[in-house]
């Protein structure tokens, strides 16, 4: 059937983070027939945090899956619609726009990508299983959980330079482990890191262990020149080691840039008229859930813009 057949929605929302689930909030609110795509859960990365403080609103703090929760069903109150399915292919410069997913197509006037970035595991036995009882993504997300502790930061870029730092506010202790004998962060962080009285360097180093009993209990380095192993103690582990835009379906079509972010500005605009990145998955400074809702808000403004340009 051709899309003359089938319902076009004003805007298909891809990914239902909070910047997805902010975008369906004010675009069904702005009167705009909305459906949003997720291949899994309402909340993405943050549906997987146990204990967010750093939201307003919520003086005791929340978890990430009842938030993401809360967030859903807000933006359906109004009318959005939601529907699990993965997206297999896009075609983003057609009219309407088409959206191919494991279940049907779709098509759309306008479409937001928020399908989100995902970080580097380190890949060791347990991992998985100690998020959020030692294991942790994100310092300025969970750093304030160990205030007076010690923490290991494992990266050499700027982002873990960063953490580093960060944590060292918080945390007596930070020890940084990189797998070369240099880090490779700017050098006013090796500046910065050099001078800090707490964060202690092993470097030509790996986490080749995790130790736990109910939560994190310490990590075990292997020394890459030596072969050497040892134990470090500490309250909490964070993995700094880069993240992964999910973009593999976008290559070829909206400009990307060296990482594979969405190239989109805070107006949220990609290179294809009337397609928007939200959230994680674009390029900004400050990965946030706040500042991915705050991307949902502005993707419709200008959604809203370009179809009244479009005479729709």
């Amino acid at each position: 059937m051709g899309y003359k057949d089938k319902n076009i929605y004003d805007m298909i929302i891809i990914g239902g983070g909070p910047a997805g689930y902010t975008a369906a909030l004010y675009a069904v609110r702005a009167g705009l027939r909305t459906l949003l795509l997720e291949k899994l859960y309402a909340g993405g990365q943050m549906a997987l945090t146990h204990e967010i403080d750093n939201y307003p609103g919520f003086d005791n703090g929340i978890d990430g899956f009842t938030l993401a929760e809360k967030m859903k069903a807000q933006a359906e109150k109004f009318g959005a619609k939601t529907k699990t399915a993965e997206v297999l292919s896009l075609s983003l410069t057609d009219a309407p726009k088409l959206v191919h997913t494991s279940t049907e197509d779709y098509f759309a006037r306008t479409v937001v990508l928020a399908m989100g970035a995902n970080p580097r595991e380190l890949g060791v036995a347990h991992e998985s299983e100690l998020v959020g009882r030692g294991v942790a993504y994100c310092a300025s997300c969970d750093g304030a959980f160990y205030r007076g502790k010690t923490v290991v930061v494992v990266g050499g870029g700027n982002s873990a330079a960063e953490d580093a730092l960060l944590l060292s506010r918080i945390a007596s202790r930070v020890i940084l482990v990189h797998r070369r004998d240099a880090l490779r962060a700017s050098k006013i962080y090796r500046d910065a890191i050099e001078t800090s009285e707490n964060i202690e360097l092993v470097l030509n180093s790996t986490v080749s262990e995790l130790l736990y009993d109910e939560k994190l209990t310490g990590v075990a380095v292997e020394n890459k020149s030596t072969g050497e192993s040892k134990r470090i103690p500490c309250d909490g582990l964070f993995v700094s080691i880069g993240r992964r835009p999910a973009t593999e379906l976008l290559t070829g079509s909206v400009a990307l840039d060296e990482s594979g972010y969405v190239i989109a500005g805070e107006n949220t605009k990609t290179s294809i008229d009337g397609v928007f990145a939200v959230g994680d998955v674009r390029t900004k400074p400050l990965r946030q859930i706040i500042t991915a809702a705050a991307d949902g808000a502005v993707a419709v403004t200008f959604a809203e813009e370009y179809l009244s340009r479009m005479g729709k």
